[in-house]
């Protein structure tokens, strides 16, 4: 290992030894805004995994997070799971409802795939607002989450939200990563040169299904409470969309860079709940116009500075 490599592995054990002392040293609401950051973190890399490397720009990334909150609760209150086990079954019941749908929507490409997963996602909405095994438009309280203090929500927070990080850096330095990235400058030449798109797509959706589930599951612990209009509303995709473009769609740093904007703005506007997503499209605007690449993108291109690269170099 290189000197520089050697630099960023001491760097990153410092960060997670900082990080990890605020559960001790950190007030209830420095807690609560670092554990919205590694959420918001971790469902950012996720959906910038399929928009940001593989192309398949997502509108229904809701439909993950609404089944991976619902299945947490329906696995612990009416059949007693364990929540680490009510969690994990949310992120497979994800991964098993993506390989159902992915047929159909994989038939669309462009805006009508951005679609095609939005309209899933409202359909299930409707749904569950009708589905009276899971109480309906009145939602359940999730109970069996209170009994887990803010510091082990933190943790547990803190393991997704990094897990995330290095999960989505190992894989765009697989073959699997190389694939996405040569399917997403140019999906025509890397078919011809033996690049299977339906195969390498689809695993790259069932992998950020599955996070993506158990990202939710851990979120849901903090709220405890879900409801189907909440949990699949467009405003969770709306989120992550300006997380990946305010940091830089296409850097495993971006969605970092754009949780911490987008909680701490969301900390602000709370005052104004009005005009929130009014004020966030402008922000998000402005920052186009004056970044394009968003801040890591921008920094990356007239820099070159880069923290976590998915080159591998032979």
């Amino acid at each position: 290992m290189d000197r520089a490599g050697k630099i960023r592995i001491s760097l990153l054990i410092l960060i997670i030894v900082v990080l990890a002392s605020v559960s001790v040293f950190g007030d209830r609401y420095t807690k609560m805004l670092f554990m919205l950051i590694f959420l918001y973190m971790a469902l950012g890399q996720f959906w910038n995994l399929l928009g940001g490397y593989s192309g398949l720009v997502s509108l229904g990334q809701q439909i993950f997070i609404g089944l991976g909150g619902y299945t947490l609760a329906v696995t612990v209150l009416n059949y007693n799971f364990p929540i680490w086990l009510g969690v994990l079954t949310g992120g497979i019941v994800c991964l098993v409802f993506a390989l159902i749908i992915s047929k159909a929507i994989f038939r669309m490409s462009g805006v009508y795939f951005s679609i095609g997963t939005w309209v899933v996602a409202e359909s299930l909405a409707i749904w569950f607002s009708n589905w009276e095994y899971v109480e309906m438009g009145q939602g359940l309280f999730i109970k069996p989450a209170k009994l887990f203090s803010v510091s082990d929500i933190y943790y547990l927070s803190m393991i997704v939200g990094i897990g995330s990080v290095i999960l989505v850096y190992f894989l765009l330095r697989s073959k699997l990563g190389l694939a996405l990235m040569a399917m997403r400058d140019n999906p025509g030449a890397s078919e011809v040169c033996g690049v299977s798109v339906f195969k390498n797509k689809l695993y790259c959706y069932l992998i950020s299904s599955f996070g993506t589930g158990i990202v939710a599951g851990v979120l849901y612990m903090n709220i405890i409470f879900i409801q189907p209009n909440q949990a699949f509303g467009i405003d969770w995709t709306v989120a992550l969309v300006f997380i990946s473009i305010i940091g830089g769609i296409g850097t495993i740093e971006g969605p970092i860079i754009g949780a911490v904007v987008y909680v701490l703005l969301q900390q602000w506007l709370s005052n104004f709940s009005s005009a929130s997503m009014l004020v966030l499209g402008i922000i998000a605007i402005l920052i186009m116009l004056i970044l394009p690449r968003g801040i890591m993108g921008t920094i990356q291109q007239k820099l070159g500075f880069e923290i976590l690269s998915p080159r591998r170099y032979l």
